[in-house]
């Protein structure tokens, strides 16, 4: 269903119903799947179309309605856990009339205009709320439906601003905060470039992968994502020694906890703006997202006197920033090849300044988004920067669309090497299978191999990539080593100092980590993370291509498709003859020692982990287990060796109990590390 039927008058109770219905599927794309296809704005503006119709027809609301409830759902994999008080989320505006109108409502709430608001940065994240007992954090919890969220405990101890004990004395027997987990520009800017370097489909923005990376269900992945944490709230706390919103940042910070910079009390509206704009300003400096600003009321008493809606308190309001946006024209929609044959639909705009920047391409993601959008080459189209970051088409002005426009399909062949193109059932990705023959996948295997990350080779940028590749000086990476001043006088640019720079760049390549060698040399699904848990279990080259594929599925956070493509690469022959003629041409990946614990304790036992450890996360303690040669499992049984018992352990541990398993405190466990 388009935009303009979503918004279209609803005239009986089954067009509510399948409004409904739409607002849920928004709803799951945006907290679920990550994959959002309309703006916040539009959401907004949809959900309010909804409750207006429920004031008029009170007697078609039910439990189950999209205004009754909190946006986010609980994912699946996780344990569920009870708010003990509820996580709402907040009302939105979108003007300054609309934050006069909430400053009113409280104000004939109260029978005061004598009042002061707090005003703080929206943060574009996750929502979280974290507990500490004796001023050790004990369990972290999304938002979820607001009355239960999912238990994140073992995931968000990952992220390395949290603390895990509280700094100072005089902190609370029980402190429950509630703040928010986000990706910073810097760390979503590397990951999408590695996913782009793998053929993978890039997060369309630092909300979007904050949320997906929160909700693996394998810690260990979480913490290669470079999330951090900013608090803004109390929920909970023993001591009681709050009064006032404008307290807590300062409250927090003495105890170690990151808290939101930027912040004003202001006593009216004129006030509030100049913050406004004070922060739209900022905007483009701060290296994160952030989506508004949160108008809170000052006094927390007053708070509990104004109260809360079934969703919403009412004694708080988020404005929130509008998307810059701008009008274009589509030249033409081109295919970008990765390296490994994902063709990558993008469109070839009228350069346009949007958000700062000027804008002339913008990807398309898929043929399944283009079909969506109906985009068609010729349309006037709106864009805007996903995220503030990548530049989206958000949808097409039919008005203007020229009568000879046709429907764009993605072409049978491959533009660069005309190979047939190959689509897998049940993938959205279509892909050129030329793997050797195709140059544009040559160059792009190339350039990620002298990429940041991989071989680093400074001065070796995508051009001179190019021109290397285009004379004919460089057909697979390991022609790189073979380069001398004389090929380089060649390049167009070159000159003594360049020459000089770009060869000692790459003799200064030659002593990788090894981590980045397995990185540099393209097997799929392999990037940063992975690439280094391949180096932690095989030590060196030669022997990371022996591994059986038991073995490699032995490593935590390798599985079935990471294994089964490190078998395949060192099962092709061109691809073992590139390596050997790497190392021959003088690449030496620096080994990493593997340690061999031999016959430890642990070897061939099976092991059980409860309860929250102040060392490891339960991820972290199963792959020490596992080096050892132990296993781990999930629940307890007469087949179970050990159990490993963290605070709050419960049934697991009395099930252990009742079978006589032998049971490990934290302290006893590291003894036998």
């Amino acid at each position: 269903m388009n935009m303009d039927t979503m918004i279209k008058k609803i005239f009986d109770e089954n067009d509510y119903k399948t409004l409904c219905n739409e607002v849920w599927r928004h709803n799951k794309l945006y907290y679920i799947d990550h994959t959002p296809e309309i703006s916040d704005q539009e959401f907004d503006l949809l959900l309010k179309q909804l409750e207006n119709i429920e004031k008029d027809h009170p007697d078609w609301v039910s439990s189950d309605s999209p205004s009754q409830r909190v946006g986010e759902m609980l994912t699946e994999g996780f344990k569920s856990v009870t708010h003990k008080t509820p996580m709402l989320s907040l009302a939105n505006s979108y003007s300054k009339e609309e934050v006069e109108d909430f400053i009113k409502r409280v104000q004939k709430i109260l029978d005061s205009e004598d009042l002061v608001f707090s005003c703080e940065l929206k943060m574009d994240g996750i929502a979280v709320s974290v507990c500490y007992e004796n001023g050790r954090f004990i369990r972290g919890v999304t938002r979820g439906d607001g009355r239960k969220g999912d238990d994140i405990t073992s995931n968000i101890k990952t992220i390395a601003s949290l603390p895990l004990k509280l700094t100072g004395s005089n902190f609370p027997d029980y402190l429950e905060v509630r703040g928010e987990a986000f990706m910073p520009h810097r760390v979503f800017q590397d990951l999408n470039d590695e996913r782009e370097n793998l053929g993978e489909d890039l997060w369309a923005n630092p909300r979007n992968a904050a949320a997906g990376s929160l909700k693996l269900l394998n810690p260990i992945e979480v913490a290669k994502r470079g999330l951090a944490v900013y608090f803004y709230g109390i929920a909970a706390e023993s001591s009681g020694e709050i009064s006032h919103q404008s307290e807590i940042h300062d409250y927090l910070s003495a105890f170690g906890l990151p808290t939101l910079p930027h912040h004003a009390k202001c006593c009216s509206i004129e006030e509030i703006w100049k913050f406004v704009e004070k922060i739209q300003n900022l905007r483009p400096e701060l290296p994160y997202d952030i989506d508004g600003i949160v108008i809170k009321l000052d006094n927390l008493r007053d708070q509990k006197k104004v109260g809360f809606t079934a969703k919403s308190p009412r004694w708080a309001i988020a404005y929130k920033f509008a998307a810059e946006q701008a009008v274009t024209k589509i030249r033409d929609i081109t295919i970008q090849v990765g390296r490994t044959g994902v063709m990558t639909p993008v469109a070839e705009l009228e350069p346009v300044l949007c958000a700062g920047s000027t804008i002339s391409r913008a990807t398309l993601h898929n043929e399944d988004e283009i079909k969506r959008k109906d985009i068609r080459i010729g349309d006037t189209v709106v864009i805007e920067k996903g995220g503030d970051v990548i530049p989206k088409v958000v949808n097409v002005n039919l008005e203007k669309r020229p009568s000879s426009s046709k429907p764009w399909f993605m072409p049978d062949h491959c533009p660069y090497c005309s190979s047939e193109v190959e689509r897998v059932p049940g993938e959205v990705a279509v892909r050129c299978p030329n793997i050797s023959g195709c140059p544009q996948q040559k160059l792009r295997r190339i350039s990620y191999f002298v990429a940041k990350g991989a071989m680093d080779i400074d001065n070796l940028g995508v051009k001179v990539v190019e021109q290397l590749v285009k004379i004919g000086f460089v057909t697979r990476p390991s022609d790189i080593y073979t380069l001398n001043a004389n090929h380089l006088i060649q390049l167009e640019g070159f000159k003594e100092k360049s020459i000089s720079n770009l060869l000692s760049s790459i003799e200064a390549s030659k002593n990788v980590p090894l981590a980045r060698f397995i990185m540099a040399i393209g097997i799929k699904y392999v990037g940063k993370g992975t690439a280094e848990l391949l180096a932690n279990k095989a030590g060196d080259i030669d022997t990371l291509s022996k591994l059986s594929r038991e073995e490699l599925l032995e490593i935590e956070g390798v599985g079935d498709k990471v294994a089964d493509a490190v078998i395949e690469f060192f099962k092709d022959s061109n691809n073992v003859e590139e390596v050997q003629r790497l190392l021959a041409l003088g690449v030496k990946p620096q080994s990493v020692e593997v340690v061999d614990f031999g016959e430890h304790p642990f070897k061939g036992k099976t092991f059980v982990i409860t309860g929250t450890l102040e060392e490891y996360s339960r991820a972290q303690a199963g792959t020490l287990i596992k080096e050892r040669g132990g296993k781990v499992t999930g629940s307890v049984s007469k087949k179970t060796d050990f159990l490993l018992a963290g605070e709050a352990a419960g049934s697991k541990l009395t099930k252990a109990e009742s079978l006589g398993v032998k049971i490990f405190t934290e302290k006893e466990f590291v003894e036998l590390l």
